[in-house]
This record gives C-alpha cells, sequence and structure tokens, in this order.
C-alpha cells in the first residue's frame, strides 16, 4: 500500500500525518524535476523527516544523465525508493519532454532506468498509464513495460487510465479517461518476476482487496489525501500489524507540536502543515467548523496551539 506522488500535496508535511496514521504506507514525494534539482534548491527539495521511512523520491525528467544525478542526491539524502514519472499528462510536463509522453519512447525510459540504477544500490521504479491518448491497444503498454524491465526496473505502478495529451486537463485526465484494471492483472499475468502496483480511483476496503487479489500493490491518491483516517486501517488491514491505538484528537496534539519544531527549525507557518489535515475529520459532527478554524486565515497571527483550542470549542 502506498500514497501516491501528489503535486501541491504530498510535501514533507503531508507525509509526516500520514505516516503518523499509517507506519507501514509507502509514501512518495511530490514530482521533483531534474532541472530544479540541477538549478534549484535542493535542501528546500529533498529535505524530510527520518519518521517518513519508508519514502520514495519520484524524478521528472527525461535526460538519463540528469536522472542519474538526481538519483544520487536523492540516495544521499536517504530516500528508500527513485520513481520516475512516466503518468503525468500536464502540458508545462509535455514541454519539458517528460511526464506521460514519456510512454511513446520506451528505449528513452529504459536509458533513463539503466542509467539510475547504474549509480544508486535502492529499487527506481517507474509510474506510467496504461495508454497514451484514445488508442486501447495492450500491446503498447505490454511492450513499454518490457522494454523498461530489460534496463533494469523490477517495480511499476500502473495508472489504470489513458493520459489524453491533448484536449483534457491534468484533473480530467483524472477523471475522463476510463478505468481499466484488468490491464494491470494482465501485465502482472505477463510478467510474473516483476511487482505490478495499481493506481486509479480505488475509494475503499473493498476495492483495494479486490485488486491485491491479482496484483501486488494498490497505490491511493486524492481518497488518501481527502479521508486520511482511511490510513488508520490500513496497517491492520494490509500488512497484518496491530490496530493503531491513536485517536483523532492525538493526532491533532502530534501535528501542533510537529508544527511547533518546524517554525522553530525552519521558521514553516502552522498554516502550511495545517492544510493537510482538514480532512482529518470528514464525518464526524461538528468537522464543518473545526475545518473552518485551521483555515481561517483571520487566525494566523495565533500559535498554532491556540488555533488547535479555538477549533475544539463546541459551539453551544
Amino acid at each position: 500500500m502506498s500514497v501516491a506522488p501528489m503535486m501541491d500535496w504530498t510535501d514533507r508535511h503531508c507525509r509526516h500525518l500520514h505516516r503518523l496514521l499509517s507506519r507501514h504506507a509507502l509514501l512518495y514525494t511530490e514530482m521533483v524535476t531534474t532541472g530544479a534539482l540541477l538549478h534549484g534548491d535542493v535542501p528546500r527539495h529533498l529535505r524530510f523527516g527520518e519518521a517518513e521511512h519508508p519514502v520514495a523520491l519520484q524524478l521528472g525528467g527525461s535526460e538519463p544523465a540528469d536522472l542519474a544525478h538526481s538519483a544520487r542526491l536523492g540516495a544521499q539524502w536517504g530516500y528508500d525508493e527513485i520513481n520516475l514519472n512516466c503518468g503525468c499528462p500536464s502540458e508545462r510536463v509535455q514541454r519539458g519532454a517528460f511526464g506521460a509522453c514519456l510512454m511513446n519512447e520506451p528505449r528513452l525510459v529504459a536509458d533513463c532506468v539503466k542509467a539510475m540504477v547504474d549509480v544508486v544500490d535502492m529499487p527506481v521504479t517507474v509510474k506510467h498509464r496504461i495508454g497514451i491518448d484514445q488508442t486501447e491497444d495492450y500491446g503498447f503498454v505490454r511492450d513499454f513495460v518490457g522494454t523498461v524491465a530489460d534496463a533494469g526496473c523490477r517495480v511499476f505502478i500502473v495508472h489504470a487510465r489513458n493520459a489524453w495529451l491533448k484536449g483534457l486537463s491534468p484533473k480530467e485526465n483524472r477523471e475522463i479517461p476510463p478505468l481499466r484494471y484488468e490491464v494491470a492483472a494482465r501485465l502482472k499475468s505477463d510478467f510474473p518476476q516483476l511487482t505490478i502496483a495499481i493506481n486509479g480511483s480505488l475509494q475503499t476496503d473493498a476495492a483495494v482487496l479486490e485488486q491485491l487479489a491479482l496484483v501486488d500493490g494498490v497505490m491511493v491518491g486524492r481518497e488518501a489525501y481527502h479521508n486520511p483516517w482511511w490510513l488508520t486501517r490500513w496497517d491492520e488491514l494490509f500488512f497484518g500489524a496491530k490496530p493503531g491505538t491513536l485517536t483523532r484528537e492525538q493526532v491533532e496534539e502530534e501535528m501542533v507540536a510537529y508544527m511547533e519544531r518546524e517554525a522553530a527549525a525552519h521558521g514553516t507557518h502552522w498554516y502550511a502543515v495545517a492544510r493537510h489535515m482538514l480532512g482529518l475529520r470528514n464525518g464526524l459532527p461538528g468537522a464543518r467548523r473545526w475545518r473552518q478554524v485551521w483555515s481561517d486565515h483571520r487566525l494566523k497571527h495565533l500559535p498554532a496551539r491556540e488555533v488547535m483550542a479555538l477549533a475544539r470549542i463546541r459551539p453551544a
């Protein structure tokens, strides 16, 4: 089980929350481009807390040498896995000639994977779609996986939709192209030696268990973000561990303590952390008011602990 890399969402503050809720789920960074690591602030992009392990670094890029350099940085910073993004369909990513459009160049992806495998001693994995635009050809994704596997990739995370490179926004690309879960199962049948995980609108225990009977892993994206309390069941259901004992109130207190540490160490405002936990009380009485307090910009001048106290006041 893993939480998907999601731009603007799965930063280190979000991952800290998710790790409180599940001890075993694999967590992913947002996609970090090779350009950001070659020319930008490396600590800002790669810093993470030791408590986040296991945590994977997702890279975006298409130049083997640049990806090798970035993978080496990821290894030096202590990540547990390097993942190559071959699934993002945004026009900005396409202009950089990486993301989903890389599926049209499996030999290049293979060269990228080999360049990273050669310089790091950790898994190098690929997250990809099942096709490009509206052509539903199983042979396309089968040959892509086979070519990239020959370069040393042993783990493929399959977003079970095509990526339409023209005419759809990234949001629409997560909703309009039809889901075809059977493609991931077929890949597992054709490549039994590989680890195949599936991604794409899986939102319930039953849906996850159904897929785990067919493939090796499940990656959950927006449902994990919007309803993070679901993660508290994962360790028991999917990893065979004892159930966690934390309450939502204890998680909130842990997050406030984290906010205080972040403010002291890095000058991070609590508001940047709190936005990731707004779904923590989804479905409970008073959740709407609690969420409104934690997202009220007029309270930004208050310490996080005082905001928590305000959020817990029950209306008369």
